[in-house]
């Protein structure tokens, strides 16, 4: 019995022990997980598959437009020429003054596109009796040097012949440092003035052609080619006026009795062609280089106007307004005609070339001269008035005529050109904008309806007003 207690006793004992002992472990094992879980680092959460990328997306194009026809050279005589001689002289009576008249007469002309129609007006200027020396091709291309290296073709419409200009009309080119609007590019015509000391200068487009009335006669009965027209004029008017602008008022309208100051600028054919004072456009701050294109000349001549400068027209010969381009400018060089063909081209218009006053003029031979003022001078007189008028109201686009050259691809400085005429139409859009926001007005008429030079940017404008007026 007592054995029997000390095996039972012995075993719960044991028992006692083991149960004992894996308590503490399982409590040990239970608060080593415990304090490990604690203390381990928390694992980050499961990262998600990405969702498979959607197909990028494809641009969706405008439908290629129509090729244009090639260009060719409106001047075959000149792209082949070496050398000045082996182009037809100027008409002896539209010949340049020898020597130069004591005035400086510099003309310049700006470029951005379209060479056809730069070469013609060069060439009708020279063949008008201006010296080449006179002139200044100002290229406004944004092309930096391209031009002047002879990096870009005739389907380029930025493409500009420096060689032909120079080496064979005889005429000056410089360049903008950048592509300038028509405000901005004026502006660079000012500070051209003032680094040459010029006091004066005349401008003219570059889609225009200008032509010496062959059958005028002056007031002693002599001939005066354009260009000796406007000395003539110029003279005048040196003549009439102060050298230098006196002071400006603030405020200034057509109603005021004010002092007339020195004169600004003298019209021929509106701004065809202009004889600039840039002492008066300086005294007015130059033009507005917000208002970029249209309207601009209307802000500036108004300001001039506001600030009693004298601004007057003259006729000293025929400038037209031209879209399109004569086959062969050699007829300006006024030689007797040796067969009728049609002249129109680069007209967008495919019957042009058919009308009965296109085959009206003759082409030139190479060195017999004309006589002044000739049936084949009417033909190409009217040739250029019936251009004038398809430009201005044919069913072309006014301003076509810069963007019909296409080509240029790969070349320095590549420009679609669809893309920049529309750009260009948004610029347009945006100064005219300005022009309104400026003077508060919708309009050219700033003096009648009672601005002066004090009112730019400070009047409440007009529109608002009539609304006010409305809700009242």
């Amino acid at each position: 019995m007592v054995a029997h207690m000390n095996r039972r006793t012995i075993f719960l004992i044991v028992a006692f022990a083991f149960i004992s002992i894996s308590l503490l472990s399982l409590q040990a094992g239970l608060h080593k997980d415990v304090m490990n879980h604690i203390h381990a680092p928390s694992k980050p959460a499961p990262i998600a598959e990405p969702p498979v990328p959607a197909p990028p997306r494809q641009p969706v194009y405008k439908p290629t437009p129509t090729p244009e026809p090639p260009i060719v050279d409106n001047f075959p005589l000149a792209a082949s020429a070496r050398s000045a001689t082996d182009i037809p002289s100027v008409s002896s009576w539209n010949m340049s003054p020898t020597p130069h008249v004591r005035e400086k007469t510099p003309l310049l002309i700006g470029f951005t596109r379209n060479w056809r129609l730069l070469q013609q007006t060069i060439v009708s200027y020279i063949t008008a009796g201006w010296p080449p020396s006179d002139i200044y091709v100002v290229e406004n291309t944004g092309t930096m040097i391209s031009n002047a290296r002879g990096l870009l073709t005739l389907q380029n419409p930025f493409y500009l012949d420096y060689a032909r200009l120079t080496n064979i009309f005889g005429v000056n080119v410089m360049a903008t440092p950048i592509l300038l609007s028509f405000s901005q590019l004026q502006n660079f015509y000012i500070h051209i003035a003032i680094e040459r000391g010029w006091d004066y200068y005349f401008w003219s487009h570059m889609d225009v052609v200008a032509l010496s009335e062959e059958d005028w006669a002056s007031p002693d009965g002599g001939y005066r080619s354009l260009y000796t027209r406007c000395v003539d004029d110029l003279r005048q008017t040196l003549a009439s006026f102060p050298a230098r602008p006196h002071s400006l008022k603030t405020k200034s309208t057509d109603n005021d009795d004010k002092e007339q100051n020195t004169w600004a600028i003298r019209f021929y054919a509106y701004d065809r062609l202009a004889l600039v004072n840039r002492h008066a456009f300086e005294a007015v701050g130059g033009w507005d280089p917000q208002i970029g294109y249209y309207g601009t000349d209307c802000d500036m001549h108004e300001r001039l106007a506001m600030s009693g400068f004298a601004m007057g027209d003259a006729t000293t010969g025929l400038v037209y307004d031209i879209g399109d381009s004569l086959d062969d400018l050699s007829v300006l060089y006024r030689r007797k005609p040796k067969s009728e063909t049609g002249t129109v081209t680069d007209t967008g218009d495919s019957s042009a070339a058919h009308r009965p006053e296109a085959a009206a003029v003759h082409e030139p031979t190479d060195d017999e001269e004309d006589d002044r003022g000739s049936a084949a001078y009417v033909h190409l007189r009217d040739q250029l008035n019936s251009m004038q008028m398809d430009k201005n109201t044919g069913t072309n686009q006014r301003n076509r005529w810069q963007s019909r050259q296409r080509g240029g691809q790969g070349e320095p400085f590549y420009r679609d050109a669809e893309g920049f005429d529309r750009a260009l139409g948004m610029a347009i859009e945006a100064g005219k904008a300005v022009m309104r926001e400026k003077w508060g007005h919708d309009g050219c008429d700033l003096r009648r309806v009672g601005l002066g030079l004090g009112d730019a940017w400070r009047v409440v404008p007009e529109w608002e007003l009539e609304g006010e007026g409305e809700e009242r």
